[in-house]
């Protein structure tokens, strides 16, 4: 994922001849966002020894600079510690980490309380990403939202592509903390991961359509303002964008007979 929106940059360094691109910053905030996805849900578990410098710029097609930023920066979150002389180890979450639970995902009143919660961090981070944005990010953007337009065509949803577009813009703030928030919530972000129908269901289901195309054009609100570099506008859209999903999800609870 690192590696193939790239320009190529230093691949001797790195032990291959994929492509590099040349901002080492934001590679090293995805590196970060990618190994800290694997201690998140449980592929590096809390004191396994992450691989060494060469096997990361090996898979990820970054070079050794780029690989010790992101070590950095994941001993500073505390996700990692290294041993000298030893090597760097997975130290967990910690306990005071924040975490949003199965748990507390259950009910229509837990959902509209997540986006309440995205609406103070994403509406922030929209005019940041505005402002920070790079090429790369706006490319990856386009690319969630033209995969969304077509699962909506085909029929499907679109859960995975509406995540990687949030994700995306958290990205593009060029704010490691904004990342890995966003991480931490993963698909509970996305009110349809807990609350859609089955696939058969929504295909069949025109009023399911139209409201997902209503919300690629709020989606497409958002990339405008971001690609043209007007920060209001990035905050006002994304906003909206998520202001209307509570108003959607609270008169469903309402329609429930649940508070809102």
């Amino acid at each position: 994922m690192l590696a193939r929106r790239g320009d190529r940059a230093d691949a001797a360094q790195a032990g291959s001849d994929r492509p590099l691109r040349r901002r080492p910053r934001t590679l090293a905030l995805e590196l970060v966002d990618s190994l800290g996805e694997r201690i998140r849900d449980g592929r590096l578990a809390t004191g396994d020894k992450l691989p060494t410098e060469a096997a990361i710029m090996g898979e990820f097609g970054v070079s050794r600079t780029v690989v010790r930023e992101a070590i950095s920066k994941l001993q500073a979150s505390g996700l990692v510690e290294t041993r000298h002389g030893i090597g760097t180890f997975v130290s967990g979450m910690g306990e005071a980490a924040f975490r949003i639970g199965a748990d507390q995902l259950a009910t229509l009143r837990d959902v509209i309380a997540v986006l309440e919660l995205r609406i103070g961090v994403e509406t922030e981070a929209a005019g940041l990403a505005a402002l920070r944005r790079s090429e790369a990010n706006l490319a990856v953007m386009r690319e969630a939202l033209d995969t969304f337009t077509q699962a909506v065509g085909e029929g499907r949803d679109a859960i995975a592509a509406d995540l990687q577009f949030h994700q995306e813009i958290a990205r593009a703030t060029q704010n490691l903390h904004f990342v890995q928030l966003m991480s931490t919530l993963g698909a509970s972000i996305i009110p349809r991961a807990r609350l859609t129908p089955p696939a058969d269901a929504l295909a069949q289901d025109p009023e399911r359509q139209t409201y997902l195309r209503r919300v690629n054009a709020e989606h497409e609100s958002i990339l405008d303002a971001i690609a043209a570099q007007d920060p209001d506008a990035a905050r006002a859209a994304m906003r909206t964008h998520l202001t209307n999903s509570r108003e959607r999800r609270r008169r469903a609870a309402q329609q429930a007979g649940a508070a809102p």
